[in-house]
C-alpha cells in the first residue's frame, strides 16, 4: 500500500512510514536498511521540532501541526501524520506534482488508518509537557534582540506576515522584526538549528548527494506558517505568518531585506537597531 504512492504519481521517488520515536515500520521498495533508518530518524526529530515552532506563527487555541515541506534543488520531502505516534515521509524530484502526492499520501493514511497507529513511548508526564498545548515561552521585560528596520519593513508589508528572526551562521540570534522578545528568539533559534541540520540529513531521500542544495523548510499549522530559508552570506531567516498569507511574496521581501543587511554589520544581542 505504501508502494502505491511511488507506483501511481510520476517523478515520486519513495516513501517511508516510521514512529514518532523513529522506528522504520515499513518502505517502498529500492531503499537500504541504511536509507529507511536514517530517513527515519531525521523525520522523527523534524516532525518533534516542527511542533515545538507552532506558538511562533500565533496563539490560535488550534495550533495543530498539518506537514513539514523540505525543498532542495535536486527535489522534495514531505512529511505528515499517519495516526497516533506515526508519520509518513515522501521524496521526490522538482517536478513532481505536488498537489497530487499530497492528495495520495493522505489517502494513504485513511486507507491504513488505524493500523498506522503507534502506541506513544513515553509517559504520562511527558504527554502533559509536550504537544501544541504547551504554553509560549514568557518574555521577560526589557529582553528583547536587536530591532532590524529591513526585517521590519518586510513583516509589514505582506498581509499576514508576523515575525522575522535574522540567524548567523552558528545559529545565533542576529537581530529581528519588532516584537521578537529574546526568550522567543532564542527558544526559534535553537529550534530552526536542529530543523535545519534534519532538513540536510534527508537530502539523499530527495534524489540528491550534497546537502547543501538545501533551499528551505517549511512548515504548515491550521493557524499558520514557519519557515527557514538560507541566504548567500550563509546567514538564515526564520520566519512566522498566518494562514492566509502569501509566504511567496513574503519569503521574497525577507530575501530583499538581507540584501540590504549584508551592506553593514547586525549587532548581536539585546537591544534596538535603528538602521
Amino acid at each position: 500500500m505504501v508502494q502505491d504512492i511511488a507506483d501511481n504519481v510520476p517523478r515520486t521517488r519513495a516513501a517511508v512510514v516510521l514512529s514518532a520515536d523513529g522506528i522504520p515500520r515499513g518502505s517502498t521498495a529500492g531503499l537500504t536498511n541504511q536509507d529507511v533508518r536514517t530517513i527515519s530518524a531525521a523525520m522523527a526529530g523534524m516532525q518533534s521540532l516542527s511542533r515545538a515552532t507552532a506558538h511562533f506563527a500565533g496563539s490560535s487555541q488550534d495550533r495543530a501541526w498539518i506537514q513539514t515541506v523540505i525543498e532542495f534543488q535536486h527535489g522534495w520531502v514531505f512529511l505528515i501524520g499517519a495516526g497516533q505516534g506515526a508519520y509518513l515521509a515522501a521524496g521526490a524530484e522538482p517536478d513532481v506534482d505536488m498537489e497530487q502526492l499530497s492528495f495520495r499520501m493522505n489517502r494513504l493514511v485513511s486507507r491504513l488508518g488505524s493500523n498506522l497507529t503507534a502506541p506513544p513511548r513515553v509517559t504520562a508526564g511527558d504527554v502533559a509537557r509536550a504537544g501544541n498545548d504547551s504554553p509560549a515561552p514568557h518574555e521577560e521585560a526589557g529582553r528583547s534582540v536587536a530591532v532590524l528596520a529591513e526585517l521590519d519593513k518586510a513583516v509589514a508589508s505582506v498581509p499576514g506576515a508576523l515575525h522575522a528572526l535574522l540567524l548567523g551562521p552558528d545559529g545565533l540570534p542576529r537581530g529581528a522584526s519588532a516584537g521578537v522578545g529574546r526568550d522567543l528568539a532564542d527558544t526559534i533559534s535553537a529550534a530552526m538549528t536542529g530543523i535545519h541540520a534534519y532538513s540536510r540529513a534527508t537530502a539523499p531521500f530527495a534524489g540528491g548527494q550534497q546537502d547543501d542544495e538545501w533551499s528551505q523548510t517549511v512548515i504548515e499549522f491550521q493557524h499558520g506558517w514557519v519557515f527557514l530559508i538560507g541566504t548567500d552570506e550563509g546567514d538564515f531567516l526564520a520566519a512566522a505568518a498566518e494562514h492566509d498569507c502569501d509566504i511567496e511574496e513574503f519569503t521574497a521581501q525577507l530575501i530583499d531585506a538581507t540584501s540590504a543587511l549584508v551592506s553593514r554589520p547586525v549587532t548581536q544581542g539585546v537591544g534596538t537597531s535603528d538602521a
